[in-house]
């Protein structure tokens, strides 16, 4: 099966949502929270560093399940201040 390329816009989104995934696991271990989930460890640390920016869904909904989020929290965060380009608009403002 050959992929398309991301764009850079879904790239950052899949960064920004790891991000948020990690802040919401706070303090809990990265092996702990995917053992939970029915995921593995190295599934989780795929997401949570952008390395697997568009995971599949019935994953997230175990994830999100096991962390207390919303999935509708979730999608409307991971793609909040992105533009189109996939860059956040105070970082595309301070490179003009």
């Amino acid at each position: 099966m050959v992929r398309t390329p991301l764009t850079p816009w879904e790239r950052a989104r899949g960064e920004q949502f790891g991000a948020l995934l990690r802040e919401a696991r706070g303090e809990r271990s990265m092996v702990e929270v995917a053992a939970a989930a029915g995921v593995s460890a190295e599934t989780l640390r795929k997401i949570e560093t952008g390395r697997a920016p568009t995971p599949a869904f019935f994953t997230i909904a175990a994830v999100v399940q096991v962390l207390g989020l919303s999935l509708d929290e979730l999608a409307t965060a991971s793609a909040e201040g992105l533009d189109e380009e996939g860059e956040s608009a105070p970082a595309k403002a301070s490179a003009a």
